[in-house]
Parts: C-alpha cells; sequence; structure tokens
C-alpha cells in the first residue's frame, strides 16, 4: 500500500506565509503568521526555496492537464486552450459536451468524473513555459558566470509569482543582456560562503577598509575582512573573521537591516524578532532592547551618531540615545499603521513614512509631528535625504516617486508641493539619489519597482530622462557608485547590471544563476579601493571589485 499523502493546514499556512514574504506583502505575512501562530509552527524554521508554493501549483495544474488530455491510452497534445487558475478549461479537442457526447467513454471521463479536480488547478501557458525553461537551464547545469559565457536560456516572467496588487503586469520579457565572463579580469567576482540561509543584508564599514557585515534569513551576522589589491589570491576562500549565531531563540528572526554609525565603530542590526541589537566592529553586543513589539523594518544613527532611530511594524518609530544606552521615545505617529521606513533629516529631526501613505516629520525637542506630507496613494516604502539634507525623495506601492523640498522644516509655513516622478507600472521598492551632481546639473534620483524595470530621474523638472529594461524580474535593490559614475541594479532574475550615468548605458553585467534573486547591494570606497557586495538568496555574498572589470573603469 502505498504512503498516504498528508497536506496540513499549518504546511499551507507557512506555504502562504512564504509566498507574501517571496513578493513583498511584508504586512499579510505578518498576519498570517499571527492568526496561524506560524511561531508555534515546527516547519516556520525550515527552509522553503523562493516560488516554492507556485512550484507545487503549477506541478498539480500540470498533472491536471495530463488528466484532462488523455485519451485511451495516450495523451493529447494538440490542445489549444488555455489553463487558468479560476477558470475551468474548455478543452479545444472536441465541442461542449451534449446528449449525444455523454455516450463517449473517453468524453465521460474527461468532462465528468474529474471535472471537480480541475476546479482550481488550471495550468496557464506561461506556468508551463516557466517550467520548460527551468528544466532546460537544470539539464544545461547551469553555473554562476561572469559576462560572456553562454548565457541560460531566457524564459518569460512569472506571471503567478509577481503579480501586483492594484497595477498592471507588465508585458513579458526576455533577458536582453548575456553575462558572462567575458569583460572581467581573474577575480572579478568572488564568493562569501557561510550563510546556510538566504542572505537579505549586506553593509561595508565606512572606515575599516574591506570589512564587511551580513546577515541572513536565520538571524546570523558573518563579519569579513574582505582582502583588496595586487597581491591577494582571488582563488582563496574567505571566511568570516567572526560568526554570531545565537542572537536570539525565535523562530522567524529575519535580518532586516544593517546600518554602521558614521566612523564605523558600532552596526545596528534590525530584525524579524523586534529587537534591537547595537554591535561594536568586534563584535561584541554593544546595547539591545526589546521595546519593539513587532519586526523591525529599519534603524539608522544620526550623522553625528549619537542617536539611532528604527521603524516597526508594530506602527511605532523608536528613537534611542547611543551613549547612554536608553530609549528615548516611541513615536506612534503613524496611528494604526505600520511603519515602514525612517530617515534623518539632521542630527535632531527624523522622517518617517507607513502603511499611512504619509510622512511625518518629527522633532526630537517637539511633542508631534513638524509636518505631515500627504499625497501618495499607496504604502510609503522607503524615503531618502539628498546629500545636502534639503531634499527628501519617497517611493510608494502607488508606482510613484515623490521628491519634497525640506529646506524650511522648521517653520511652521506648510512645505512645497513635491515634485512626483509617475511612469512605473508597478509598486516601488526603493529610491537613491545621485551622490554627485555636476556644476549646473539638476541632482538625479533613481527607482527601483516590481515592473522589472529601474528608471533614473530629474528631480527639479520631474522628468524621466532613462527606463532601464534589463531585467525579467522585479527588480529588488540599486545603488550609485560613491563617485557618482554608475548606478547598479539587482533583480529577482538573479542579474546585476551597471550602468554609466552619462550615457545611460549599460556597461557590464553578471549573472548569479537560476533562483538567485539580489537582495541588497552596498557599494563603497576607501581611498583608490573600490568593492560591491550583493547580498544573494543563493545563501552567499558575492564580492565584486569594479577595478578588475575594464568597462567600469575611468577613460
Amino acid at each position: 500500500m502505498p504512503a498516504p499523502l498528508l497536506i496540513t493546514a499549518d504546511q499551507v499556512n507557512c506555504l502562504i506565509n512564504a509566498y507574501f514574504l517571496d513578493s513583498g506583502f511584508q504586512h499579510s505575512a505578518f498576519a498570517i503568521r499571527m492568526e496561524g501562530r506560524l511561531d508555534q509552527s515546527p516547519h516556520i524554521k525550515k527552509h522553503i526555496p523562493r516560488g516554492e508554493l507556485i512550484e507545487l501549483l503549477s506541478k498539480a495544474l500540470l498533472y491536471s492537464e495530463v488528466e484532462a488530455h488523455w485519451k485511451g491510452d495516450e495523451l493529447s497534445t494538440n490542445c489549444s486552450a488555455p489553463f487558468s487558475l479560476l477558470d475551468p478549461h474548455a478543452c479545444s479537442l472536441q465541442p461542449l459536451s451534449s446528449t449525444n457526447d455523454v455516450r463517449e467513454p473517453s468524453a465521460a471521463k474527461v468532462n465528468g468524473d474529474t471535472a471537480g479536480k480541475r476546479k482550481a488547478t488550471t495550468p496557464s501557458e506561461d506556468a508551463r513555459a516557466e517550467k520548460r525553461a527551468r528544466k532546460e537551464q537544470d539539464e544545461k547545469n547551469a553555473q554562476m558566470n561572469v559576462d560572456g559565457a553562454p548565457a541560460p536560456k531566457p524564459k518569460p516572467k512569472d506571471a503567478k509569482l509577481d503579480a501586483p496588487q492594484a497595477l498592471p503586469e507588465p508585458p513579458t520579457k526576455k533577458l536582453k543582456h548575456k553575462p558572462s565572463v567575458v569583460g572581467a579580469r581573474p577575480g572579478a567576482v568572488r564568493f562569501l560562503q557561510a550563510h546556510k540561509t538566504e542572505v537579505f543584508v549586506v553593509a561595508w564599514n565606512p572606515s575599516t577598509k574591506g570589512q564587511l557585515v551580513s546577515g541572513s534569513r536565520d538571524a546570523v551576522v558573518n563579519y569579513w575582512a574582505v582582502p583588496n589589491g595586487p597581491n591577494n589570491d582571488p582563488t582563496a576562500p574567505i571566511q568570516p573573521t567572526l560568526t554570531l549565531s545565537d542572537l536570539t531563540s525565535a523562530s522567524q528572526a529575519d535580518l532586516t537591516a544593517l546600518n554602521w554609525n558614521h566612523d564605523g565603530s558600532l552596526v545596528a542590526v534590525g530584525s524579524y524578532d523586534s529587537i534591537l541589537r547595537i554591535c561594536t566592529a568586534n563584535g561584541e553586543i554593544y546595547f539591545n532592547d526589546s521595546h519593539h513589539k513587532g519586526p523591525i523594518f529599519a534603524a539608522k544613527f544620526s550623522p553625528s551618531g549619537q542617536w539611532i532611530v528604527t521603524a516597526s511594524l508594530d506602527c511605532t518609530s523608536c528613537v534611542w540615545d547611543v551613549k547612554q544606552k536608553r530609549i528615548h521615545r516611541q513615536y506612534r505617529n503613524h496611528g494604526d499603521a505600520c511603519c515602514l521606513d525612517v530617515e534623518w533629516l539632521d542630527d535632531s529631526t527624523f522622517a518617517s513614512c507607513g502603511a499611512d501613505k504619509v510622512i511625518h516629520i518629527v522633532s526630537l525637542t517637539a511633542t508631534g509631528p513638524l509636518h505631515t506630507l500627504g499625497g501618495h496613494a499607496g504604502e510609503i516604502n522607503s524615503i531618502k535625504c539628498n546629500p545636502s539634507r534639503t531634499r527628501l525623495a519617497s517611493c510608494a506601492d502607488d508606482g510613484t516617486a515623490r521628491i519634497w523640498n525640506i529646506e524650511h522644516i522648521h517653520s511652521e509655513k506648510a512645505l512645497p508641493a513635491p515634485v512626483i516622478l509617475s511612469g512605473h507600472q508597478q509598486c516601488l521598492t526603493s529610491i537613491e539619489w545621485c551622490p554627485v551632481t555636476g556644476p549646473g546639473e539638476h541632482e538625479l534620483v533613481a527607482t527601483a519597482s516590481f515592473d522589472a524595470t529601474a528608471r533614473l530621474w530629474d528631480t527639479v523638472t520631474g522628468d524621466c530622462i532613462k527606463t532601464f529594461a534589463d531585467h525579467t524580474k522585479h527588480v529588488y535593490a540599486l545603488t550609485f557608485s560613491p563617485d557618482g559614475r554608475h548606478l547598479v541594479t539587482g533583480g529577482g532574475d538573479g542579474s546585476l547590471i551597471v550602468y554609466e550615468v552619462k550615457s545611460k548605458e549599460k556597461k557590464w553585467s553578471w549573472y548569479t544563476g537560476e533562483k538567485s534573486g539580489i537582495f541588497e547591494i552596498d557599494w563603497q570606497s576607501w581611498g583608490n579601493t573600490s568593492l560591491i557586495a550583493l547580498a544573494l538568496e543563493r545563501q552567499m555574498v558575492a564580492i565584486v571589485d569594479p577595478g578588475k572589470v575594464p568597462a567600469l573603469q575611468s577613460s
């Protein structure tokens, strides 16, 4: 007797929770985790591969497709009618059932007994193509490669996994670039392999050359000393100098934020277990506090390092006095809406944004917000100040970004209307300012979106200067080079793409492999040394040395 199939509600809830997290629906994931009591589930700590729910649904739908088209002892393969998740399949191989059709044994088998089984298992053409593309890639045993080796077969966008909540789905695109090893010298890309789960966050120490911290889904923080220079062996494996693996016993403690203070002496660690931790550059715990009652999404030091502010799904932001190691104040400015990001405007003023679609400007000496900035029609995911701290950029689920003039934030007068950056077709995931602006030029920002594109914008006119459409899935992360010459993007398709800002042209790309999204990018320079760190879904960190990529050198 074959072993019984076992499907429990707890297993299904864990799969749905993982799907929500993969899709960026953090609040929905938090809700099902609480209502389903997943913290008590024996499955919550298990590694669920990205897209696993879609993979299982696709297999079930493929089985239903075979079941629907099995005729006697062979499979009919010329049905042109599509399958979908919510609509019953109307087979094109035969007309709709009539009283005469019922006498056909095969028709009764296909359209009768199994009709109920096929109600919710209808594989779309995209899903089947996705599986075929992945199978072909697996058969070729594709490995990680850098710009010029044979590129993997392009595959259609996974429509089920990448479906937006409110904005239209972008058209399916094929991979336009062919990442490979051509164009990079040996050692241009190195891997730091010590994590056992997906790496979500990375951050270079701004003062200590080559020191990197990385954080993963299992709440492990690794410290690395990345060698650089003409005498280092690019083939030698790099091991962590220190591993913090016992930070928490919570069942879900994904690390969500890493932020160094200005002199590189302390690093803040945000986590899903609701605890703020501050560690020294040597890996010692300097301070921790469990004041928050929900996951911490952002933790940032003030410019002087005197304060640190956090954003949490418990609907509050908190400010701590770093030297005194105590909380200064907790703010519930967003009501019952989650606080999603924070940004310092000066050493005593910060901004917070949230699911209530507004930004609050808060002074540490005031009892309430100095200003409330409204206008977005969706949750605001990220806010960033320009280098001079005179303007604030925001991006949201409504597919737009906004540029706010904050030169006179301490005035009682209302702030000027924002410049609206409109053009993306899905929610925005991140926004970054170009760190260098030439004489007489307007400041630039770049945005990343779930519509698989990144865009470059003029922040004064609101014009989209360039749309970069080389990715085939969500663009999760982007950043500029410290000198402002290049823009680098990373996405769910596993591709890293570097563009030249002046020419708006793609200069170099690298492909990490199947099912290997790039979650975060940090590009840092120390004098003449420049390195890029990537947080990878493939449970490792990648280090890119731009100095070994001729296309990225100054002309």
